[in-house]
Protein backbone atom coordinates (compact mmCIF):
# COMPACT_ATOMS: atom_id res chain seq x y z
CA UNK A 1 0.00 0.00 0.00
CA UNK A 2 1.28 3.73 -0.48
CA UNK A 3 0.94 6.91 2.22
CA UNK A 4 -2.68 6.28 2.45
CA UNK A 5 -2.38 3.07 4.11
CA UNK A 6 -4.68 4.12 6.70
CA UNK A 7 -7.35 4.42 4.26
CA UNK A 8 -9.40 1.17 4.10
CA UNK A 9 -9.25 -0.83 1.03
CA UNK A 10 -12.45 -1.93 -0.95
CA UNK A 11 -13.43 -5.46 0.34
CA UNK A 12 -12.36 -7.34 -2.68
CA UNK A 13 -9.19 -5.80 -2.46
CA UNK A 14 -8.71 -6.19 1.17
CA UNK A 15 -9.98 -10.15 0.73
CA UNK A 16 -6.85 -10.22 -2.25
CA UNK A 17 -4.26 -8.65 0.35
CA UNK A 18 -5.38 -11.33 2.58
CA UNK A 19 -4.79 -13.72 0.03
CA UNK A 20 -1.56 -12.45 -1.00
CA UNK A 21 0.20 -12.22 2.29
CA UNK A 22 -1.34 -15.09 4.36
CA UNK A 23 1.33 -17.13 6.86
CA UNK A 24 4.93 -18.80 5.28
CA UNK A 25 3.33 -22.39 5.83
CA UNK A 26 -0.17 -21.08 4.72
CA UNK A 27 1.47 -20.55 1.23
CA UNK A 28 3.87 -23.40 1.25
CA UNK A 29 0.83 -26.38 2.38
CA UNK A 30 -0.69 -24.63 -0.88
CA UNK A 31 -3.74 -23.10 1.43
CA UNK A 32 -6.16 -21.47 -0.87
CA UNK A 33 -8.52 -18.57 0.06
CA UNK A 34 -11.67 -20.14 -2.52
CA UNK A 35 -14.32 -17.68 -1.42
CA UNK A 36 -15.24 -14.48 0.91
CA UNK A 37 -17.55 -12.36 2.54
CA UNK A 38 -17.25 -9.95 5.69
CA UNK A 39 -15.70 -11.84 8.65
CA UNK A 40 -15.75 -15.17 6.53
CA UNK A 41 -13.55 -17.15 5.08
CA UNK A 42 -14.06 -20.20 2.66
CA UNK A 43 -10.99 -22.36 2.02
CA UNK A 44 -9.37 -25.25 0.61
CA UNK A 45 -6.32 -27.69 0.83
CA UNK A 46 -5.32 -29.80 -2.09
CA UNK A 47 -4.52 -33.57 -0.60
CA UNK A 48 -0.53 -34.16 -0.08
CA UNK A 49 1.05 -37.65 0.62
CA UNK A 50 3.53 -35.71 3.02
CA UNK A 51 0.39 -34.66 4.77
CA UNK A 52 -0.58 -38.11 5.89
CA UNK A 53 0.17 -39.01 9.63
CA UNK A 54 -0.03 -42.72 9.64
CA UNK A 55 0.81 -44.42 6.29
CA UNK A 56 -1.00 -47.66 7.46
CA UNK A 57 -4.57 -46.23 7.17
CA UNK A 58 -3.58 -43.30 4.78
CA UNK A 59 -5.49 -40.56 7.68
CA UNK A 60 -4.12 -36.96 7.22
CA UNK A 61 -1.82 -35.66 10.95
CA UNK A 62 -4.30 -34.27 12.80
CA UNK A 63 -2.38 -31.42 12.78
CA UNK A 64 -2.13 -30.54 9.33
CA UNK A 65 -6.20 -29.64 10.04
CA UNK A 66 -5.10 -27.89 13.01
CA UNK A 67 -2.72 -25.61 10.75
CA UNK A 68 -5.19 -25.18 8.26
CA UNK A 69 -8.26 -24.33 10.48
CA UNK A 70 -5.96 -22.02 12.84
CA UNK A 71 -5.10 -20.16 9.77
CA UNK A 72 -8.52 -20.33 7.92
CA UNK A 73 -9.62 -18.19 11.27
CA UNK A 74 -6.95 -15.92 11.22
CA UNK A 75 -8.47 -14.69 7.98
CA UNK A 76 -12.12 -14.75 8.79
CA UNK A 77 -11.02 -12.42 11.58
CA UNK A 78 -8.55 -9.93 9.41
CA UNK A 79 -11.84 -9.88 6.62
CA UNK A 80 -13.83 -8.51 9.74
CA UNK A 81 -11.61 -5.78 9.83
CA UNK A 82 -9.23 -4.02 7.71
CA UNK A 83 -6.92 -6.01 7.79
CA UNK A 84 -3.56 -3.76 9.11
CA UNK A 85 -3.80 -5.28 12.53
CA UNK A 86 -1.47 -7.96 13.39
CA UNK A 87 -3.68 -10.56 15.15
CA UNK A 88 -2.28 -13.68 17.18
CA UNK A 89 -4.34 -16.74 18.13
CA UNK A 90 -4.98 -17.10 21.84
CA UNK A 91 -6.53 -20.57 21.79
CA UNK A 92 -8.14 -22.68 19.23
CA UNK A 93 -10.01 -25.90 21.02
CA UNK A 94 -10.56 -28.34 17.80
CA UNK A 95 -13.09 -30.82 18.31
CA UNK A 96 -12.47 -34.30 15.44
CA UNK A 97 -15.71 -35.73 14.40
CA UNK A 98 -13.98 -38.17 11.82
CA UNK A 99 -10.74 -38.91 10.28
CA UNK A 100 -10.47 -37.56 6.62
CA UNK A 101 -10.94 -39.25 3.57
CA UNK A 102 -7.14 -40.34 2.35
CA UNK A 103 -6.78 -38.78 -0.92
CA UNK A 104 -9.57 -35.91 -0.65
CA UNK A 105 -9.24 -32.34 -0.31
CA UNK A 106 -9.78 -30.99 2.93
CA UNK A 107 -11.96 -27.41 2.88
CA UNK A 108 -12.71 -25.00 5.49
CA UNK A 109 -15.78 -22.17 6.62
CA UNK A 110 -14.69 -20.03 9.43
CA UNK A 111 -16.80 -17.15 10.59
CA UNK A 112 -15.85 -14.41 12.77
CA UNK A 113 -19.01 -13.99 14.81
CA UNK A 114 -17.71 -11.22 17.16
CA UNK A 115 -14.82 -8.87 17.45
CA UNK A 116 -13.95 -6.44 20.40
CA UNK A 117 -11.35 -3.86 20.18
CA UNK A 118 -8.62 -6.35 21.27
CA UNK A 119 -11.07 -9.37 20.88
CA UNK A 120 -12.07 -11.37 18.04
CA UNK A 121 -13.72 -14.70 18.42
CA UNK A 122 -14.33 -17.32 15.34
CA UNK A 123 -16.08 -20.77 14.49
CA UNK A 124 -15.19 -23.04 12.08
CA UNK A 125 -15.58 -26.35 10.36
CA UNK A 126 -13.56 -28.28 8.32
CA UNK A 127 -15.00 -30.97 5.73
CA UNK A 128 -14.63 -32.90 2.54
CA UNK A 129 -17.66 -33.01 0.69
CA UNK A 130 -20.41 -31.51 2.46
CA UNK A 131 -20.27 -28.82 5.20
CA UNK A 132 -22.69 -30.94 7.19
CA UNK A 133 -20.73 -33.59 7.15
CA UNK A 134 -17.36 -32.39 9.08
CA UNK A 135 -13.88 -33.65 9.43
CA UNK A 136 -13.79 -31.60 12.35
CA UNK A 137 -15.02 -28.04 13.86
CA UNK A 138 -13.17 -25.17 16.19
CA UNK A 139 -13.59 -22.19 17.93
CA UNK A 140 -11.08 -19.80 18.98
CA UNK A 141 -10.04 -16.51 20.34
CA UNK A 142 -7.79 -14.01 18.50
CA UNK A 143 -6.02 -10.84 19.94
CA UNK A 144 -6.27 -7.91 17.68
CA UNK A 145 -2.82 -5.90 17.54
CA UNK A 146 -1.27 -8.32 19.41
CA UNK A 147 2.24 -6.52 17.88
CA UNK A 148 3.10 -3.71 15.97
CA UNK A 149 3.62 -5.01 12.81
CA UNK A 150 0.65 -3.91 9.63
CA UNK A 151 -0.26 -7.22 7.90
CA UNK A 152 -1.10 -4.87 4.42
CA UNK A 153 2.47 -2.78 4.68
CA UNK A 154 4.97 -4.57 6.47
CA UNK A 155 4.57 -8.50 4.78
CA UNK A 156 5.76 -9.41 2.07
CA UNK A 157 3.87 -10.74 -0.87
CA UNK A 158 4.12 -14.28 -1.00
CA UNK A 159 5.03 -15.14 -4.56
CA UNK A 160 7.69 -17.05 -6.92
CA UNK A 161 8.00 -20.79 -5.71
CA UNK A 162 7.37 -21.55 -2.79
CA UNK A 163 9.78 -23.94 -0.18
CA UNK A 164 9.23 -27.57 -0.36
CA UNK A 165 7.13 -29.91 1.95
CA UNK A 166 9.01 -32.94 1.95
CA UNK A 167 9.24 -36.06 4.20
CA UNK A 168 12.52 -37.59 4.37
CA UNK A 169 12.37 -41.52 4.36
CA UNK A 170 13.96 -42.69 7.84
CA UNK A 171 12.90 -46.48 8.45
CA UNK A 172 14.60 -46.36 11.85
CA UNK A 173 12.58 -43.01 13.06
CA UNK A 174 10.14 -43.49 15.47
CA UNK A 175 7.96 -41.36 12.90
CA UNK A 176 8.89 -43.71 9.91
CA UNK A 177 4.65 -44.43 9.26
CA UNK A 178 4.15 -40.49 9.86
CA UNK A 179 5.20 -38.51 6.79
CA UNK A 180 3.93 -34.79 8.52
CA UNK A 181 5.86 -35.57 11.55
CA UNK A 182 8.96 -36.22 9.65
CA UNK A 183 8.62 -33.00 7.78
CA UNK A 184 8.49 -31.06 10.20
CA UNK A 185 11.65 -32.72 11.81
CA UNK A 186 10.37 -33.79 15.05
CA UNK A 187 12.37 -35.90 16.45
CA UNK A 188 12.86 -37.71 20.33
CA UNK A 189 15.50 -35.81 22.81
CA UNK A 190 16.85 -36.01 26.00
CA UNK A 191 14.70 -37.81 28.51
CA UNK A 192 11.64 -38.71 26.28
CA UNK A 193 11.19 -34.66 25.37
CA UNK A 194 10.53 -34.37 22.06
CA UNK A 195 12.18 -31.62 19.69
CA UNK A 196 11.17 -29.54 16.55
CA UNK A 197 13.77 -27.92 15.06
CA UNK A 198 13.46 -24.36 13.95
CA UNK A 199 12.87 -24.73 9.84
CA UNK A 200 11.76 -21.83 7.63
CA UNK A 201 9.11 -23.66 6.30
CA UNK A 202 6.94 -23.40 9.91
CA UNK A 203 6.96 -19.36 10.02
CA UNK A 204 3.67 -18.23 10.54
CA UNK A 205 4.35 -14.36 11.00
CA UNK A 206 7.45 -13.53 8.38
CA UNK A 207 8.10 -10.42 10.14
CA UNK A 208 8.78 -10.95 13.77
CA UNK A 209 9.73 -14.30 12.59
CA UNK A 210 7.02 -16.31 14.93
CA UNK A 211 6.11 -20.16 14.25
CA UNK A 212 2.92 -20.85 13.17
CA UNK A 213 0.42 -21.78 15.13
CA UNK A 214 -1.00 -24.69 13.60
CA UNK A 215 2.78 -25.88 13.66
CA UNK A 216 2.52 -25.58 17.28
CA UNK A 217 -0.24 -27.59 17.60
CA UNK A 218 0.32 -30.21 15.30
CA UNK A 219 4.11 -30.47 17.47
CA UNK A 220 2.20 -30.76 20.64
CA UNK A 221 -0.57 -33.33 18.90
CA UNK A 222 2.35 -35.49 18.10
CA UNK A 223 3.97 -35.28 21.16
CA UNK A 224 1.13 -36.14 23.34
CA UNK A 225 0.29 -38.98 20.47
CA UNK A 226 3.98 -40.51 21.13
CA UNK A 227 4.59 -40.11 25.12
CA UNK A 228 0.66 -41.60 25.31
CA UNK A 229 1.38 -44.27 23.37
CA UNK A 230 4.63 -45.09 25.08
CA UNK A 231 3.70 -44.37 28.60
CA UNK A 232 1.01 -46.82 28.35
CA UNK A 233 2.75 -49.58 26.41
CA UNK A 234 -0.18 -49.74 23.61
CA UNK A 235 0.37 -50.90 20.14
CA UNK A 236 -2.55 -49.14 18.52
CA UNK A 237 -2.17 -45.56 18.44
CA UNK A 238 -4.43 -43.74 19.96
CA UNK A 239 -7.38 -41.49 18.22
CA UNK A 240 -7.70 -37.95 18.67
CA UNK A 241 -11.05 -36.75 20.43
CA UNK A 242 -10.43 -32.72 21.31
CA UNK A 243 -7.38 -30.92 21.65
CA UNK A 244 -7.65 -27.39 23.27
CA UNK A 245 -4.68 -25.37 22.78
CA UNK A 246 -3.84 -22.21 24.92
CA UNK A 247 -1.27 -19.94 23.14
CA UNK A 248 1.40 -18.28 25.93
CA UNK A 249 4.01 -16.66 24.14
CA UNK A 250 5.28 -15.89 20.76
CA UNK A 251 6.99 -19.35 19.16
CA UNK A 252 10.41 -17.27 18.08
CA UNK A 253 12.71 -18.25 15.54
CA UNK A 254 14.25 -21.51 17.78
CA UNK A 255 13.89 -24.72 18.34
CA UNK A 256 10.59 -26.06 20.31
CA UNK A 257 10.86 -28.78 22.86
CA UNK A 258 7.79 -30.48 24.73
CA UNK A 259 6.34 -33.30 27.02
CA UNK A 260 3.25 -34.45 27.70
CA UNK A 261 1.52 -36.14 30.96
CA UNK A 262 -1.34 -37.83 31.65
CA UNK A 263 -3.81 -36.64 33.49
CA UNK A 264 -6.58 -39.67 33.57
CA UNK A 265 -6.32 -42.68 32.41
CA UNK A 266 -10.05 -44.95 31.70
CA UNK A 267 -10.88 -48.43 29.84
CA UNK A 268 -11.05 -46.26 26.29
CA UNK A 269 -10.39 -42.85 26.96
CA UNK A 270 -7.12 -41.03 28.49
CA UNK A 271 -7.08 -37.24 29.22
CA UNK A 272 -3.65 -35.51 28.77
CA UNK A 273 -1.75 -32.22 29.07
CA UNK A 274 1.19 -31.66 26.95
CA UNK A 275 3.36 -28.14 27.16
CA UNK A 276 5.41 -26.76 24.40
CA UNK A 277 8.90 -24.33 25.31
CA UNK A 278 11.81 -22.95 23.70
CA UNK A 279 14.76 -21.92 25.75
CA UNK A 280 12.98 -22.07 29.12
CA UNK A 281 10.97 -24.92 30.25
CA UNK A 282 9.31 -22.75 32.94
CA UNK A 283 8.53 -20.13 30.29
CA UNK A 284 6.05 -22.44 27.84
CA UNK A 285 5.61 -20.93 24.19
CA UNK A 286 1.60 -23.35 24.34
CA UNK A 287 -0.27 -25.62 26.58
CA UNK A 288 -2.28 -28.23 25.43
CA UNK A 289 -5.36 -30.51 26.98
CA UNK A 290 -6.98 -33.29 25.48
CA UNK A 291 -8.52 -36.61 25.12
CA UNK A 292 -7.43 -39.73 23.16
CA UNK A 293 -10.14 -42.76 22.29
CA UNK A 294 -7.76 -45.94 22.75
CA UNK A 295 -8.28 -48.20 20.06
CA UNK A 296 -8.94 -51.56 20.54
CA UNK A 297 -5.82 -53.86 20.54
CA UNK A 298 -6.29 -56.97 17.64
CA UNK A 299 -6.47 -59.94 19.27
CA UNK A 300 -7.22 -58.71 22.88
CA UNK A 301 -11.21 -58.03 24.35
CA UNK A 302 -12.06 -55.48 26.88
CA UNK A 303 -13.55 -56.76 30.11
Amino acid sequence: MSKSSNTPLPFDQLAKSIEARRSVYGYISGLRLDRAARGEAWSSLPYRPVFVGDTETGVLHGGVVTAMLDESCGMAVQLSLDGTRAIATLDLRIDYQKPATPGLDIKAHSFCYRATRSIAFVRATAYQEFEDDPVATATACFMIGANRTNMLTDRPMNDGAPLTLEAPEDPSSPFANSPFARCLGIRIGEDDTLVMPFSPRIIGNPVLPAIHGGMTGAFLETTAIVGVTRELGILALPKPIGLTINYLRSGRALDSYAKVSIVKQGRRVVAFEAQAWQDDPTKPIASAFGHFMLRKTPGVDEE
